[in-house]
């Protein structure tokens, strides 16, 4: 898609390729208006669906080449509606930009857009999200929200290194946060890109069985 072109196209003139850490996946945003059960699970479908063929496409796979050739598919969590809740959202408009370190010497300018509120297998959770500095200024993605966290699926069933969420600004004060769109940052397929490390306060004392399962070692020798 344009973000991955884009961006694999300026940073390979400095020999460093960045994370695509959010513009891949969020086309087809969650819809905050009531669909049932088998709606909510064809929509996951479709979305796993959608991300292998991106990364079955040379134009748009963070997978080398080698790798790319014998790409069957992701492993994804069989699909779970409970995964899918409605958030509050309190908006800090007063946060002031930081830079997220990353897997490598690069950093991500951010900024706190608001905090989540949501009920999720029996507890309440808050979780950052975030808003990248960069695409603000980007045509098309001004109301782009990066939510990145941690779960204790991490480094057993799931990357290590935690997951990432795609959103969009919603209206009111609530947004529709569905973990079954979880997806691995690019460097958990390809050493050569530089991803945003999801930061300690977004980890998750829950496991969160929903999403894309982690991507076996052996597949990126």
């Amino acid at each position: 898609m344009k973000r991955a072109i884009l961006t694999f196209t300026l940073l390979t003139l400095v020999f460093l390729v960045s994370c695509n850490q959010g513009k891949k996946y969020h086309d087809q945003a969650a819809k905050m208006e009531v669909v049932n059960g088998s709606e909510m699970v064809q929509e996951i479908l479709d979305f796993q669906r959608n991300l292998d063929a991106e990364f079955k496409d040379p134009d748009s796979s963070p997978l080398a080449d080698r790798h790319r050739k014998d790409f069957e598919g992701l492993d994804f969590f069989k699909p779970d509606t409970s995964y899918r809740v409605v958030a509050s959202l309190k908006r800090t408009p007063d946060a002031v930009p930081f830079l997220m370190p990353t897997n490598t010497d690069r950093k991500s300018e951010e900024v706190v857009y608001g905090i989540a509120l949501f009920y999720l297998k029996g507890e309440w959770h808050e979780l950052e999200i975030y808003q990248t500095r960069e695409l603000m200024q980007e045509e098309g993605y001004e109301d782009y929200l990066f939510l990145p966290f941690l779960d204790l699926t991490n480094g057993k069933e799931t990357y290590a290194g935690g997951r990432y969420l795609d959103l969009r600004i919603p209206q009111g004060d609530s947004l529709i946060i569905d973990f079954n769109r979880a997806y691995n940052p690019y460097c958990a397929y390809n050493p050569k890109y530089s991803c945003p490390i999801v930061p300690r306060v977004n980890a998750l004392n829950i496991p969160v069985t929903a999403g894309v399962k982690a991507f076996p070692e052996t597949a990126k020798k």
